[in-house]
């Protein structure tokens, strides 16, 4: 199972980068039909002649901003992220190279379409010209990008994540000679839930008569940066990229809009194998046959001191997919989609639709395998797709758990076509939404019914911001650009509507006597009397999260099955004493980190960003924002995750709204946008903190979507390898 090699290579004096006059004369070309307009927010505007010199202008933008993100994102996507951090990252690295083999990638490459061959070459052109023309930049390791590269990271979940293949099930099951003592990482708790959401307004209830959008992820802070990409054959999107692709992952065009939300339909299983050792070769039972398993040497190589070793591992595969750990004597392989060519074309395409039936078209390739996605457009359609790629199967099976890899009738059978899946197109109320939750509510009355659907295409629940969302668009209409913000950022905290209650009657339940009755009593009335609405000024806000996340914690003591609801849950299941004995530690802890429980919120939420790092290094002392927003877990729309720090009292937000929109679809496109912090990465840069303070208080800037609006407000005009 396990082979070891060691590799030593000085880590002192590498050549970083050095390229061929052929190449750099390519790109100097190349760069003579790409233009570059920064606008007075540092946003780039890139147009190019071709798509390919689009995208080659956009990712050379995009290093000049953060070159740091570009190159860990593909680090890390190519599993190669211990041989710049260390050893403790050798599981991850496999994760992902259990999917991502160097050969078989650069054979995908070799026989792509030609035009997207063209877009993958002028994306490495794009960051190499930069790595040239910026000699200071050194590379944490990737000193030349190559086309290839392009596609390990071309949908975000090939190769899973944390909750799809633990690295510790890796390292349990194919680690078990070497490195048994490391410590990887589990799931935190204390983790902002990621998530999103989109609305689709439908042009009956707009003012204007056309539809509305808007585009609001959660994500951590600074994970995509804002960007406009036109070219000659057909290209002008605008909107968020994630450092290093080349395309707008969640934006929109002249003609329509698109907004992803990471969904629950199934699109991962697990299958438990049944193994025998046969001549030593591993076998796994599949119905009556025996078949072997396909052995492949995965070499990871990690940095140890100044030095880089290798290691070699073993892994296994099924028909269904890498072995990647061992339950109850069981083998458990994983599938899921591995599609990057089509993945990658479906991702580019989609941003040069022009209808509902072009953007449908792409969605028909059915890789975007982890998200749903809210659509609207310039004819006024609105619609929902829950999913996109979801395997068919057998109903009679519990696809929530692992299920017998060796049952034949268990194995997929093809993929469901789009119009099989949860679809919601132009539905009367006139309007959609998502924010990771039920889809069965996501158009209020005329949603889809839920016994019409396989339970795997839809494990989603509601959440508090699902409920939130459909409470405020419920009988709303004359919608604006300005109205839809305000909808998207009403400051109600829903989770709290029964669990206020609940709290209030295990208060009254308490006998006289109970010292805990009179030292409760001033913050009680305060909690009693909150709106529910989260704020700068609200100390009930305070009150409220300090309390449920206790109430939270100790929650997750209890040996008993959660509800879907995790705030029906707490309301109904945890006990009056839970509930108190939580309340008290909650004002406890008010007092003795801010000196008296009565603190408003914004005095203990804020925004801080002084140095590049997205959990960056907070300071008490530093200059800071106050914010009203709140976790997405209470049903703030406007999610904003926070905590304190080792070193803090106060807490600081990285995860939620970080890149937020709207859009209108009339005779020309007209957005409003909005980034956490600012464009750059670099705490030098003027556009590094210049949106802060219209983030703390959502104050939305105008997008210069045409060429005459970029050139009023542009700032610097320039082509890629000219500095300033």
């Amino acid at each position: 199972m396990l082979k070891r090699v060691f590799l030593f290579i000085s880590l002192l004096g590498l050549n970083f980068y050095s390229f061929a006059q052929s190449e750099i004369s390519k790109w100097q070309l190349r760069s003579q039909n790409t233009e570059i307009i920064r606008d007075q927010w540092g946003i780039p505007h890139v147009y190019g002649k071709t798509d390919a010199d689009a995208v080659f202008g956009m990712v050379y933008a995009q290093c000049e901003d953060d070159f740091n993100r570009v190159e860990v994102n593909f680090i890390n996507a190519m599993g190669r992220m211990a041989e710049v951090e260390g050893i403790n990252l050798l599981y991850s690295d496999l994760r992902m190279k259990l999917y991502i083999d160097e050969e078989v990638i650069k054979s995908e490459y070799l026989n792509s379409p030609e035009w997207l061959k063209e877009l993958m070459s002028a994306w490495a052109d794009g960051i190499n010209y930069y790595l040239h023309t910026h000699p200071e930049v050194k590379p944490k390791l990737l000193t030349k990008f190559e086309p290839w590269m392009a596609l390990t990271f071309s949908e975000g979940s090939i190769g899973g994540d944390i909750e799809t293949i633990s690295t510790n099930g890796l390292k349990a099951f194919y680690g078990k000679e070497m490195l048994s003592d490391l410590v990887l990482e589990e799931r935190d708790w204390d983790t902002e839930p990621r998530g999103s959401n989109g609305f689709a307004i439908a042009p009956q209830l707009s003012t204007s008569g056309n539809a509305l959008f808007l585009i609001n992820p959660h994500t951590s802070f600074y994970f995509r940066p804002e960007v406009h990409m036109v070219s000659e054959e057909g290209l002008n999107a605008y909107g968020a990229v994630t450092w290093g692709q080349f395309f707008i992952y969640q934006g929109f065009n002249e003609y329509n809009g698109w907004m992803h939300t990471s969904s629950k339909a199934d699109a991962i299983d697990h299958y438990a194998l049944t193994i025998e050792n046969r001549k030593g070769k591993y076998h796994y039972q599949f119905g009556k046959k025996w078949l072997p398993l396909t052995e492949k040497d995965i070499k990871l190589k990690y940095k140890e001191g100044d030095q880089v070793k290798e290691h070699t591992i073993t892994a296994y595969y099924s028909h269904h997919g890498p072995v990647i750990q061992e339950e109850n004597g069981k083998w458990i392989a994983i599938a899921l989609m591995v599609e990057r060519q089509k993945a990658l074309i479906q991702s580019f395409s989609r941003t040069k639709t022009k209808n509902h039936q072009e953007f449908k078209a792409t969605m028909a390739l059915k890789t975007n395998s982890s998200n749903n996605t809210v659509y609207a457009d310039k004819d006024g359609n609105i619609v929902y797709y829950h999913g996109n790629f979801i395997p068919k199967r057998d109903p009679k099976f519990d696809w929530r758990n692992t299920v017998d890899g060796s049952n034949p009738a268990t194995d997929w059978k093809g993929l469901h076509e789009v119009d099989e899946m949860l679809l919601i197109e132009n539905p009367e109320n006139g309007w959609i939404q998502n924010c990771n939750s039920d889809p069965f509510t996501a158009a209020g009355p005329f949603s889809p019914k839920r016994e019409n659907y396989p339970a795997y295409m839809a494990w989603d629940v509601e959440n508090a911001r699902g409920l939130n969302a459909v409470r405020v668009l419920t009988g709303k209409k004359d919608f604006t650009l300005e109205s839809l913000i305000a909808t998207a950022y009403d400051p109600k905290l829903m989770a709290f509507e029964p669990l206020i209650p609940s709290l209030e009657q295990a208060y009254r339940n308490l006998l006289e006597t109970d010292p805990r009755k009179g030292k409760l009593k001033k913050p009680m009335e305060v909690l009693s009397n909150w709106d529910r609405n989260t704020g700068v000024s609200s100390v009930g806000t305070s009150l409220a999260v300090f309390w449920g996340n206790q109430l939270l914690m100790e929650a997750r003591e209890m040996d008993r099955p959660w509800d879907a609801y995790v705030f029906d849950f707490l309301a109904k299941e945890t006990s009056d004493n839970m509930k108190i004995a939580a309340f008290e530690k909650a004002v406890d802890k008010l007092l003795e980190d801010f000196g008296t429980w009565n603190t408003p919120w914004g005095e203990i939420n804020r925004f801080q960003r002084v140095t590049n790092d997205i959990q960056g290094r907070y300071d008490d002392h530093l200059p800071s924002l106050p914010i009203g927003y709140n976790s997405s877990l209470w049903g703030s729309l406007a999610a904003y995750g926070s905590r304190a720090y080792p070193n803090t009292k106060k807490w600081y937000g990285n995860v939620g709204n970080s890149f937020v929109a709207v859009v209108e679809f009339g005779d020309k496109v007209k957005a409003k946008s909005l980034l956490a912090g600012g464009q750059s990465g670099n705490p030098f840069s003027p556009h590094f903190v210049d949106q802060a303070e219209r983030y703390s208080k959502g104050e939305f800037k105008d997008v210069s979507f045409y060429r005459e609006d970029v050139l009023k407000n542009a700032r610097r005009i320039y082509k890629p390898g000219v500095r300033e």
